[in-house]
């Protein structure tokens, strides 16, 4: 029974782990690409 309370913990735990990590690269690719993009945009309609 421990056994199976271990692996289920390990399990949740991986499931987590793989969550935030996945999350945290989108910001970070939307923080390096889309912002920056984004505000590029905005210059360009605020000059025309």
């Amino acid at each position: 029974m421990l056994k199976f309370v271990d692996d289920l913990a390990g399990a949740v735990f991986n499931i987590l782990k793989s969550t935030l990590y996945y999350i945290s690269y989108f910001i970070a690719g939307f923080t390096l690409v889309a912002l920056p993009l984004f505000l590029i945009a905005k210059i360009f309609e605020w000059l025309l």
